[in-house]
């Protein structure tokens, strides 16, 4: 909620003219998030479809009339509050060239949620506490990675999205790759020990941002810092529809 401290427990929120849809607020959380409880007529979806809007980064200004502009050619499962903003550079015309060379296209699921882009804001980045979100791996997605890694290939992320539930399943795991199912809140940070992951496609991100720190959990702090600091210098472009890099 913004401004948060106007919406408090017990309130209720009408969205739309006809009161198609209510919401009574039941709980505060930190960071102005609140915990509310829907009430409507019909189905549910279809009414978020209506009164909604897509939700964007707060540097895209302008209102999105298609919402599959905002989106990967791949994706498939609702529920995400964002897109998993590397993907947006792959086209079905580009995926069926990987495809051809012979790499091996395996998919997955999580769904983004706020707390990705919540800046840090402690001064101990121990302190700061990631938001869980919900992951899935299939049985058949798990063997196709196996399998890749028992003829010494290597598995390459896109994205931080991928790169979560991959590392999440490692770690629970003990570096094996099962099929899986659950909510995560892994915050991978310098010093992390990596599971699964062998290299990735990422986009530049913000500042103080959990993703860059990951980032810098592969590649080394310098390294990162100096690789940001050519993108500024060559006017790179960034954010979910600018530049990615391929990290290895």
């Amino acid at each position: 909620m913004k401004p948060a401290k106007r919406i408090r427990v017990g309130q209720t929120v009408t969205f739309g003219d006809d009161g198609a849809l209510t919401a009574t607020v039941t709980k505060e959380l930190e960071h102005g998030g609140r915990m509310i409880e829907f009430h409507y007529d019909g189905i549910f979806m279809e009414i978020l479809e209506k009164l909604g809007e897509t939700p964007l980064p707060p540097y895209i200004k302008e209102k999105l009339d298609d919402p599959e502009r905002y989106q990967t050619v791949y994706a498939k499962q609702a529920g995400s509050a964002a897109a998993p903003t590397a993907g947006l550079h792959w086209t079905k015309e580009l995926l069926k060239k990987v495809e051809d060379k012979g790499i091996k296209l395996v998919y997955l699921t999580l769904h983004v949620g706020l707390g990705t882009f919540r800046p840090v804001d402690e001064e101990n980045i121990e302190d700061h506490k990631m938001h869980s979100e919900f992951y899935q791996l299939s049985e058949e997605s798990a063997k196709t990675l196996n399998e890749v890694r028992a003829n010494g290939g290597r598995i390459v992320a896109t994205g931080t999205t991928s790169i979560r539930t991959l590392e999440t399943i490692g770690t629970k795991f003990h570096g094996e790759i099962k099929a899986d199912s659950g909510w995560t809140d892994i915050f991978i940070k310098p010093g992390y020990q990596w599971q699964v992951v062998d290299a990735f496609i990422t986009n530049f991100h913000l500042p103080k941002s959990t993703l860059v720190m990951l980032v810098a959990a592969f590649t080394g702090r310098d390294n990162i810092l100096n690789a940001y600091q050519h993108a500024i210098e060559e006017r790179y472009r960034f954010f979910s529809f600018g530049d990615a890099m391929f990290i290895k």
